[in-house]
């Protein structure tokens, strides 16, 4: 009998990258406290029903619950920098088709407010190849969504 060896599930994606990134006449502390707030991100995104965190900072794990009922996803925080104005995280589990994700949030100061800017790296759990197309345009139609809503909350 072979020997156990440490394995995990969590690792960097292979799939896709998509970036969302949205212009906003605020100040860019202003549009971290939005987007950079970790259990948060119901305020911008309409599909969540609610957030459930455990823990606070980085290794926090926070449960996003959707409006159809059926569906959620659980991230751990992996970095988070009020000064930088950025942070990380990476998918636990879904029940959506995505397979490992990890996503970024920064934002930046411009000469007319800020910059918020969401990358989302990932890969579907099913489908391979093949469904990395669909898989991608998901991903980029929902961040432009959810970043378009961070400017309506600023106008």
């Amino acid at each position: 009998m072979n020997a156990l060896t440490p394995d995990t599930l969590i690792r960097n994606p292979l799939g896709c990258t998509v970036i969302a990134g949205v212009d906003v006449t605020a100040d860019a502390d202003k549009v971290w406290k939005v987007v950079g707030d970790f259990a948060g991100f119901h305020h911008f995104i309409p599909a969540l029903e609610r957030i459930e965190m455990t823990g606070s900072g980085v290794r926090s794990v926070r449960k996003k619950f959707f409006k159809d009922g059926e569906n959620i996803v659980i991230e751990q925080l992996n970095s988070h920098d009020d000064q930088q104005r950025r942070m990380t995280w990476s998918l636990i589990y879904t029940t959506l088709n995505i397979g490992n994700l990890w996503a970024s949030m920064e934002v930046h100061q411009t000469e007319k407010g800020s910059r918020a800017t969401w990358t989302i790296k990932g890969e579907p759990w099913e489908g391979g190849a093949e469904a990395l197309p669909d898989f991608q345009a998901f991903l980029q139609a929902f961040a432009d969504d959810a970043m378009s809503n961070v400017r309506n909350l600023f106008v």
